[in-house]
């Protein structure tokens, strides 16, 4: 949960076909949203350095560009159809020492009893842009079925608050499949091929 800087330089061309080239080159395409009196900006920087921060567990980010520093955080980003290449990367401005809200992948731990089921992958949280988490954990671990567990019950990283109902249900662990459903299905198919 370090910070980063990252060497940007504003898009003077915009479009697919400029995007795409400056891909080629092995530059990313980002832009950084307004914010007050702050205008939008369109931006490219080196990909490789990107997700070089990335891996270093990096959520907030200091963008060097036109002689000066912003402080932003991820706030989307975008993928190809296949979902497996990288295509833009939409940044949030923020203030140091100020919190923000900011979107983080829900991670289920452990083995329940029954099956897990949940609704959502991701949860909104509020905190400083220093501290944010790679993942908010839920443990499910030997949870019997018909648990309920609710935002109000998983234990947060300090500094960092859920922005949902308390009441949410993030994870409920339901009944395993009963053997003799299976049975009567298979009796079922057999009777099939007798008549």
């Amino acid at each position: 949960m370090t910070d980063g800087k990252l060497s940007c330089e504003v898009r003077k061309t915009l479009g697919s076909r400029s995007a795409r080239r400056l891909r080629a080159y092995g530059r990313m395409v980002a832009s950084l949203q307004a914010h007050d009196k702050d205008e939008h900006v369109n931006l490219h920087f080196d990909e490789a350095s990107f997700h070089a921060l990335r891996r270093n567990h990096v959520h907030l980010f200091d963008l060097e560009f036109d002689g000066k520093s912003e402080a932003a955080i991820v706030g989307e980003l975008q993928w190809d159809s296949f979902g497996d290449t990288l295509q833009h990367v939409e940044f949030k401005r923020v203030v140091r020492g100020e919190k923000t809200e900011s979107e983080v992948p829900l991670k289920f731990r452990g083995t329940p009893v029954g099956v897990l089921t949940h609704d959502l992958n991701e949860v909104t949280i509020l905190c400083l842009p220093s501290v944010i988490p790679d993942a908010i954990i839920v443990n499910v671990d030997g949870l019997e079925p018909g648990t309920h567990v609710k935002a109000k019950d998983v234990k947060l990283p300090d500094g960092v608050e859920l922005v949902i109902d308390p009441e949410h249900d993030l994870a409920v662990i339901t009944e395993l499949r009963s053997g003799p459903q299976s049975d009567g299905e298979e009796k079922g198919e057999g009777e099939g091929e007798d008549a």
